[in-house]
């Protein structure tokens, strides 16, 4: 079985649980909070363990940051602009959280709430949690699962959900990669590449346009690898819009399956990051505003581009481009989606 013990008590006298889960040389902690990732150990070149997520030693610094650091985010990861949304002919106001937009589900989101462990083994967990009808301005009871397995390669994320009426849903974890080592310090050495040759172009709320535009012969073009810190500060305007890389790429050949979106190297540890997902898009987002974040574990200063993160997902404001794909969870029907970190040693 997965080892778990007490990290924590919410304000209510709730547990908050850890649970570890391994397989092979790998192994990962998990939190109920946010169903977050916490840490996760993978060997490097010479086989020594290193953590590369980034994380906290406390709940409380969980509860007091804002970054969603390593959490499960829903019920619509990223941005819906103008905090609102029809269907059905009806408006549903959600909150501004985001300036005058709604981010990753809202001032409570699925990654502040407490998830229940309803299986565990020695490599996987599974979490629910249940989302009333109306919370944070969603229709429907929503019923979710995540169920995280780790295996000697690399871990997947399994979601599921079901809602008692039309709705939006759209899950995803916003782990925070650093693959030379959670406290290693800024990302800039690493590489990126996204299976993408288009992208969602934003406004300067982070909203997407409704373009679909080509990567070719611009700084979004991450088809092939690139160092971070080569493009992530150019003069290009969607880079300096945003501070960085925070987009969405539309992932190559997507038709459900499962298929791959990014591959990140650190020429450090040798280690090697490829993420794979059912999912037509992928959040790529430098850390570019990870400075006044509580110190992490073992008091690693985190600041800004600290970490990565390769979020899945349904693209940004979907419920106002109906040319993008739809968000929409009908009533009987199963929200379903995969993603997989896989991990390998590489020298350069």
């Amino acid at each position: 079985m997965a080892t778990s013990t007490v990290f924590g008590v919410m304000p209510d006298g709730s547990p908050v649980e850890q649970y570890t889960l391994r397989a092979g040389a790998l192994s990962c902690d998990i939190l109920t909070y946010g169903g977050a990732l916490r840490a996760l150990r993978v060997p490097d070149a010479a086989g020594a363990p290193v953590d590369v997520l980034l994380g906290f030693d406390s709940l409380e610094d969980y509860r007091r940051q804002d970054k969603y650091m390593g959490a499960l985010v829903g019920r619509y990861a990223n941005r819906i602009g103008g905090a609102s949304f029809s269907l059905n002919g009806q408006t549903f106001p959600l909150a501004a959280n985001d300036g005058s937009n709604h981010l990753h589900g809202g001032d409570v989101g699925f990654d502040k709430q407490v998830w229940r462990a309803e299986m565990a083994g020695d490599n996987f967990l599974t979490l629910s949690l249940t989302s009333p009808d109306g919370q944070e301005g969603y229709p429907g009871t929503l019923h979710v699962q995540a169920t995280y397995t780790l295996e000697r390669n690399g871990l997947s994320i399994l979601y599921l959900g079901e809602c008692s009426r039309d709705t939006l849903c759209n899950l995803t974890n916003h782990a925070y990669f650093n693959l030379s080592g959670h406290a290693s310090g800024p990302v800039g050495g690493q590489t990126i590449q996204i299976f993408a040759s288009q992208y969602t172009p934003t406004d300067n709320g982070s909203i997407p346009t409704g373009e679909i535009a080509p990567v070719e012969g611009t700084s979004m073009d991450l088809r092939n690898p690139i160092r971070m810190d080569s493009q992530w500060d150019s003069d290009f305007p969607q880079l300096v819009q945003a501070g960085g890389f925070d987009h969405n790429w539309i992932i190559d050949g997507w038709d459900g399956a499962l298929c791959p979106a990014a591959r990140a190297w650190s020429p450090d540890t040798a280690i090697q990051m490829e993420v794979l997902t059912t999912l037509p898009g992928v959040q790529f987002y430098s850390g570019n505003y990870l400075d006044n974040c509580p110190a992490g574990k073992g008091s690693a200063p985190y600041a800004k581009r600290w970490g990565f993160c390769l979020e899945t997902q349904c693209f940004p404001d979907s419920p106002h481009q109906p040319h993008f794909p739809s968000p929409i969870l009908r009533t009987g029907e199963r929200y379903a989606s995969q993603t997989v970190y896989r991990f390998s040693s590489r020298q350069g």
